[in-house]
């Protein structure tokens, strides 16, 4: 608000009749004088002068004129400071809404002041009004249009903070219904609400789960559309929609999370998040906590997990004929048969993988030989242990 040493100061001034009268009569033309100068040297408001946004440029300008000399000249009525600075304030809400910055809007106040204290300058002292006068006159000015342009910061900033917390709602909304998996009717609904906030749909999305505390740093890096929300049973980790990292984008997006403790699902169809993020979710559960993990990179895991019960009656089935052997040798012997079955049966990769002598391997396959005896050439049962061997056993 207009500041008290400010307002003090006014109260000692007042301009002559003749004076008030004589910058009221120049007033429309100073306020189109001003228009000009902001169009032409405000890029914002380039090619403006004519149309709806001359208009309104033009009434503002003619308003915070009209207004100083109201308070200039203690024309009675309602505070002209007052209805000066809501004029002010909601013209910065306005061009908040019109998307135009607050640097141009400042820039205009300095242009037009510019522009409107040479013209009232020239008024002034064409009706006689002393020098000191003058001076004390354009302190006033320019501290009016001083108060004129924190009141329309305020109104800008409220407006952004307003449209901010609508169009986070908007998109959080949107998010959540997509990875509770509402129906179509409900996320098309959602979608539209977040596209009136400005939020243009991709064509996939891809989930990523990372911790809280890494969210902000990863969020600069990516597409603005990026969706973040949380979801109740995953304790302070966010979950992050990021539009259109399929293909060549998604090493961007590798890059980008490596390192974050982040596990990074598939790229589905933006409609179609919620298996993206299912996809994550059960990656992680086989991985440390903080581990940066590519779902993409572990599809075997999740195919052989996806039913953790018949998992392990396979492993059982597939290590019936150790029951009879020692802990200590079983284990030995899991590995070994494990690391022949992916090296298909190269005695000195198995011995490299599992440090330890080529005879070493040959000694424990000859036992594995003996225990399982032709079902080791048999096709459907090389099929059974591979399954059963390809991960560590899963427990719930």
């Amino acid at each position: 608000m207009f500041a008290e040493d400010k307002a003090s100061a006014l109260g000692a001034f007042r301009l002559s009749t003749g004076a008030a009268e004589s910058l009221r009569h120049a007033l429309p033309d100073v306020a189109g004088h001003a228009v000009a100068a902001i169009v032409a040297e405000v890029p914002a408001y380039a090619g403006a002068l004519t149309g709806e946004m001359g208009t309104k440029i033009e009434m503002a300008v003619r308003a915070a004129l009209g207004g100083f000399l109201n308070l200039a000249s203690r024309k009675a009525g309602p505070s002209p400071l007052a209805s000066s600075l809501e004029g002010a304030y909601a013209l910065g809400r306005g061009e908040a809404r019109s998307g135009r910055s607050l640097d141009a809007l400042l820039a205009a106040y300095r242009v037009g002041a510019r522009v409107a204290w040479r013209e009232l300058a020239a008024v002034t002292v064409a009706a006689g009004m002393a020098a000191p006068v003058v001076a004390r006159f354009a302190e006033l000015t320019f501290a009016y249009i001083d108060e004129l342009s924190a009141a329309s910061v305020t109104g800008h900033a409220d407006e952004l903070a307003t449209s901010g917390r609508a169009r986070r709602r908007a998109l959080d909304r949107l998010a959540q219904s997509l990875l509770a998996g509402e129906p179509a009717q409900a996320v098309a609904a959602a979608a539209v609400a977040a596209e009136a906030a400005d939020w243009a749909a991709p064509q996939t999305f891809t989930a990523v789960l990372l911790p809280d505390r890494a969210a902000r740093p990863v969020l600069d890096l990516l597409d603005p559309r990026t969706l973040q929300t949380t979801v109740e049973h995953l304790r302070d980790t966010s979950v992050l929609l990021v539009p259109d990292a399929h293909g060549t984008a998604r090493g961007h997006l590798l890059r980008v999370v490596a390192g974050h403790g982040a596990v990074t699902g598939p790229p589905v169809a933006w409609s179609l998040a919620r298996h993206s993020f299912d996809r994550a979710v059960r990656v992680s559960r086989l991985f440390p906590v903080g581990a940066s993990v590519d779902t993409e990179e572990h599809l075997v895991e999740l195919v052989v997990t996806a039913d953790a019960r018949a998992l392990a009656d396979l492993r059982a089935q597939a290590l019936a004929p150790l029951a009879g052997e020692r802990a200590s040798t079983v284990a030995k012997l899991v590995e070994t048969l494990r690391s022949w079955l992916l090296h298909q049966g190269r005695r000195d990769e198995v011995a490299a993988e599992l440090f330890v002598h080529p005879q070493t391997v040959r000694y424990r396959v000859a036992k594995l030989r003996d225990l399982y005896g032709d079902r080791l050439r048999d096709p459907e049962w090389l099929l059974l242990l591979t399954v059963a061997l390809s991960v560590a056993p899963v427990t719930e």
